[in-house]
């Protein structure tokens, strides 16, 4: 039986993720000698452990529960009402009451309701049928969506409520809901932000907005983090100045460089080829998850596999984008590699799921797939 649920392991998958949290944790080793660099790179370790050990554990127990929707209405309300909690009990961190300060450790409640999002969206649209196309369910799904999107806004986390709505947008564009409805829905809510710009914000809020939009535009207030990064990332130059030869995180020029900012710190000392590797892990990553998700006995787990993957790529594209300097800082890690035991936690809980779901598996033609999800 063990052996057996050792074989449906993705080891490619477990092989690819890896490089990428060993060059996390190295980066960490490399800042500057201090009692937070040695805290940073120990905590790091064990969650890693930690995360390894849940993601086996997962791997052998069977979720089909998951799809009883009494057992998904639970675990979202659940989780609503824990995101509710944090407006009471909560820890403020750079202004966001985000956390759950536990002692030795904190907890970000957001994390898991991503993933609890992903399952109850993926059990909503398995119910395909002719009606999928009716621009009710836009707003069904959208409603789910929205009770934590809003309910992390008042934290305020942007970079949290942007993971979860693209979420919920990502696996509407692959349920087969009408295009046609879902433009109508964002040609509408355009409207409505035209008319809030134009006749009801006040010039400071309209600076706040082109502030975040353009961190760069003031290198010197709101975009000292952007500005800061996109030095580190291109002082890296080709090959990188090397293995704890980082300056703008050694001499404290780069913020947050072991969560939010991991990747301008890696890239400044492993330059554009280490960079270029740890994108093509990335990827490679993802394709493991949607072949994984291919074996799907039916839509719900072809689903819940299509939304890990969604989730992951709007953590990377939005983290390493801000790196760039080319989004808006939202504080969002990056997955395997930023410092912290919540995210990492998630993403390996995740990854279990899935891999838990081809113990039950079947083998589905790859075209019927990909005309039945991608309309291609």
């Amino acid at each position: 039986m063990a052996s057996e649920a050792l074989k449906r392991i993705d080891w490619l998958l477990v092989f690819f993720i890896l490089p990428i949290t060993l060059a996390g944790l190295f980066t960490m080793k490399s800042f500057a000698p201090g009692e937070d660099t040695g805290a940073f790179f120990s905590r790091q370790l064990i969650w890693i452990f930690i995360s390894l050990a849940i993601f086996f554990i997962f791997s052998f127990i069977d979720f089909r529960f998951l799809k009883r929707t009494d057992i998904l209405v639970f675990l979202f309300l659940l989780f609503s009402v824990i995101l509710l909690l944090l407006f009471v009990l909560g820890d403020a961190s750079r202004g966001a009451k985000s956390w759950f300060d536990l002692g030795y450790f904190s907890f970000q409640p957001v994390d898991l309701m991503k993933l609890v999002l992903v399952l109850i969206l993926a059990k909503y649209f398995s119910r395909r049928h002719v009606e999928i196309r009716d621009i009710k369910h836009i707003f069904i799904s959208g409603f789910y969506a929205l009770i934590p999107i809003i309910l992390v806004l008042l934290q305020p986390d942007f970079g949290s409520a942007m993971i979860l709505f693209l979420i919920w947008l990502g696996m509407v564009l692959v349920s087969g809901i009408s295009k046609t409805h879902l433009l109508f829905v964002f040609v509408t809510g355009a409207v409505i932000f035209a008319t809030l710009w134009f006749f009801a914000f006040a010039p400071y809020q309209k600076a706040r907005i082109a502030n975040f939009i353009n961190p760069l535009s003031d290198i010197h207030g709101s975009g000292y983090n952007a500005f800061q990064s996109t030095i580190a990332v291109g002082s890296g130059e080709v090959t990188g100045k090397g293995l704890g030869f980082g300056t703008q995180s050694r001499l404290l020029f780069l913020p947050q460089p072991q969560t939010d900012f991991i990747f301008a710190a890696f890239a400044e000392e492993w330059g554009f080829i280490g960079s270029l590797m740890i994108l093509i892990l990335f990827l490679l990553v993802i394709w493991r998850i949607l072949y994984n998700a291919s074996f799907g006995v039916a839509n719900f787990e072809i689903l819940f596999g299509i939304g890990i993957a969604i989730f992951f790529m709007s953590h990377i594209i939005i983290n390493i984008g801000m790196n760039l300097g080319l989004l808006p800082i939202t504080g969002i890690p990056l997955p395997f590699m930023s410092y912290g035991g919540s995210h990492l936690l998630t993403e390996f809980m995740g990854l279990g799921i899935l891999t838990s779901m081809k113990r039950y598996a079947r083998s589905i033609h790859r075209d019927d797939m990909r005309h039945e999800f991608l309309g291609i």
